[in-house]
């Protein structure tokens, strides 16, 4: 197991560390999952309603230039969707022909915000474009790097300020000697991610 290994290993560790962590948030603030959805205790729901501001109260609270700049950040919807559907189109049409396992958009955009009883009507509407909007560019982020894994896995010679789950597996840049064999474990770890013993996105 090489170095690089070793550390996405103790990567993956902790990111189940954090799991668990936030499954101890969850029984601490008392709510459940049943069939998908949120449930929480009748006493919890009942606490939210009554912690909730209403919407004249938030509105009277917010800063002018927040209600001005508002449109500007709900127009982004356009171009969103727009992204959302041509991406999802070209995962249909390409991936089955790279042999790329298909990305799951709902493991990315989770909508469920909503439904918090502490929220009023515009904090759910805001929550909800979030929810979405961030949620879409993990999944598009998923989805390009599955690509990239596929036609080039090739690390850039100067450090780049994020990446996705798989950059760290790409053939070092300049090294020409590993790119070919680099190439093909690449495409393995997306496109038999069972033989390859990583799950994809990790």
């Amino acid at each position: 197991m090489t170095a690089t290994d070793n550390l996405l290993t103790r990567i993956r560790d902790l990111q189940d560390e954090l799991e668990q962590e936030f499954e101890a948030r969850r029984q601490a603030f008392r709510y459940r999952f049943e069939n998908g959805k949120v449930v929480f205790e009748a006493d919890m729901r009942r606490r939210h309603r009554e912690m909730r501001v209403r919407f004249l109260t938030f509105l009277r609270r917010t800063r002018p230039m927040t209600v001005i700049t508002a449109p500007v950040i709900y127009s982004l919807i356009l171009p969103f969707a727009l992204l959302d559907l041509f991406a999802t189109i070209y995962q249909a049409v390409c991936f089955p022909a790279y042999g790329i396992e298909k990305v799951r958009r709902a493991d990315f955009i989770r909508v469920d915000r909503h439904h918090l009883a502490y929220l009023n009507w515009l904090q759910k509407l805001n929550c909800v474009y979030c929810g979405y909007c961030n949620g879409l560019i993990g999944y598009i982020q998923e989805m390009a790097g599955r690509t990239e894994a596929f036609w080039c896995p090739i690390k850039h010679a100067a450090r780049v300020g994020a990446h996705h789950a798989y950059y760290a597996q790409f053939v070092d840049y300049g090294d020409a000697e590993g790119f070919e064999d680099g190439l093909e474990e690449s495409r393995m770890r997306i496109t038999q991610p069972g033989l390859s013993g990583i799950k994809a996105g990790e």
